[in-house]
């Protein structure tokens, strides 16, 4: 928890809260059936309204990056199933959409944003 930040980007705080956690997953600093730290944590830590906080965590759980237990906590779900076939594709096309059109917005030239996630896909690879 000690890694999140706030940046003053105009980007709203629910968005860079679940955006940094999903970097960190990503990263593999969260993994699966790890505990995210409460929703009340998060918001006395970085003194933010805890709504803000819940909303961060509801869109992660419709992501599915995270699941929730009743009474015990958010917890890192586990990747799903690589799909295949027709949906991988939708899919597939959808994702890349949506961040050609984040680049887009945020004046980032899609060739070199499509070079460097060829590059952390092969670094990924590695590991």
């Amino acid at each position: 928890m000690a890694a999140l930040r706030l940046g003053d980007t105009g980007v709203p705080i629910y968005v860079q809260l679940r955006e940094q956690f999903l970097r960190a997953m990503g990263a593999g600093l969260m993994t699966p059936g790890d505990q995210m730290p409460t929703m009340r944590q998060v918001a006395v830590e970085l003194k933010v309204d805890l709504n803000t906080v819940r909303r961060a965590y509801d869109e992660l759980e419709r992501l599915g990056a995270v699941t929730l237990v009743r009474g015990r906590g958010s917890f890192v779900a586990e990747p799903p199933p690589a799909m295949e076939g027709p949906a991988h594709v939708t899919q597939t096309d959808n994702l890349a959409r949506q961040t050609l059109a984040a680049a887009a917005a945020l004046g980032v030239d899609p060739l070199a944003l499509a070079k460097r996630i060829a590059a952390l896909a092969a670094d990924k690879e590695k590991m």
